[in-house]
């Protein structure tokens, strides 16, 4: 069983007339997505200003990892109690093929016509790209001088028991495999030029699984390196004051998209619908980039040069990424995932 921890974002006060009835009856709409410091600034750039433009209730459920929500929306199947949902592109994918999530097209949302082709593909048929970030390397920069430029630096012998890494099915371990793999070969599918790397990390790892998250843990002195998405980072570093550093490594990076759901049978399908409308919008697009960094998918936002140079969008982060295919990588995913747990992890000291 997945807990959640559920909190009840709303203006109650407020007079409910642009949304149909069943978004302001005693059930609110539900919006499934990540915890921690996306949801707190999430809620306040995207999920607030939706509620007080449309006398609404936003019911927001922690719903862990994508994983964990792709199993939650499967066990509702039959009674979904979640009617949006943010989740990565791989698993949205599966989520798409087993029918949890609705088929979306411009006649339904035209703000489709608006976004990214990037962000429209990534979806395929169903959710389009919500947000656009890439991967780095994070680092704790009062106790690793000078600072690394390459993810190898968490292969050195030296940073014995301080490294975190998200191994697969957590896309993160899928995205370094790519990356490491396309830096030491000249496919980024064959995992075999991955390994070796891999293995030298896994022998200096701490964890497979950081929790809270790699983040946390460097700025708690429980490790010096880990994997990390930039958005979340560059907030990390700045309320950390620069401790956590954070770098674009020499082997390039991977474009992460996390895309917006309707599930499949919605109770508040209208209102749902609605909220992905606001979600993809040039004003909310806007809002969440200026205060998270992820980059905008709408072409229409009107995001600020200072912001936009620290997203996946700044033109010496899209440089380095490499051409890694989402939907490529699903039939990879379960052999990777073995792979890992065979050959990487059992390279970790026990």
């Amino acid at each position: 069983m997945i807990r959640w921890k559920e909190a009840l974002l709303g203006l109650a006060g407020l007079a409910a007339t642009a949304l149909p009835a069943a978004a302001q009856d005693g059930n609110p709409l539900t919006l499934m997505a990540y915890a921690g410091i996306f949801r707190e600034n999430y809620a306040e750039a995207v999920v607030k200003p939706f509620e007080a433009a449309n006398g609404a209730r936003v019911q927001y459920f922690e719903g862990g990892t994508s994983s964990q929500m792709l199993g939650t929306l499967r066990a509702q199947k039959a009674d979904p109690q979640v009617d949006v949902v943010v989740m990565d592109v791989t698993t949205a994918a599966l989520a798409c093929a087993e029918g949890l999530v609705e088929k979306l097209s411009p006649g339904t949302l035209p703000v489709l016509n608006d976004l990214d082709p990037q962000a429209r593909q990534a979806g395929g048929e169903c959710g389009p790209g919500v947000t656009f970030d890439h991967l780095v390397m994070v680092y704790d920069s009062q106790s690793v001088k000078p600072a690394p430029t390459r993810f190898e630096a968490m292969a050195d012998k030296a940073q014995k028991g301080a490294v975190g890494l998200a191994a697969p099915p957590n896309i993160q371990g899928l995205a370094l495999t790519a990356i490491l793999a396309k830096a030491h070969g000249k496919d980024w599918k064959d995992i075999s030029a991955a390994l070796p790397t891999l293995k030298a990390m896994a022998a200096n790892t701490q964890t497979f699984d950081p929790k809270p998250d790699g983040y946390s843990m460097i700025l708690n002195d429980q490790i010096r390196f880990a994997t990390g998405w930039n958005a979340r980072a560059q907030l990390y570093h700045d309320q950390s004051k620069g401790r956590l550093g954070v770098v674009l490594p020499e082997e390039g990076t991977a474009f992460q998209i996390n895309t917006i759901n309707l599930v499949a049978n919605s109770k508040h399908r209208d209102a749902a619908l609605a909220f992905i409308r606001h979600a993809l919008s040039p004003e909310a697009q806007k809002a969440f980039t200026e205060r998270m960094f992820y980059g905008p998918t709408n072409t229409k936002a009107q995001v600020s040069p200072e912001a936009m140079q620290r997203t996946a969008l700044a033109p010496e982060y899209r440089a380095r990424v490499i051409g890694l295919d989402w939907d490529e990588m699903l039939k990879l995913r379960d052999n990777w995932n073995q792979r890992w747990r065979r050959e990487v992890i059992s390279a970790a000291p026990r």
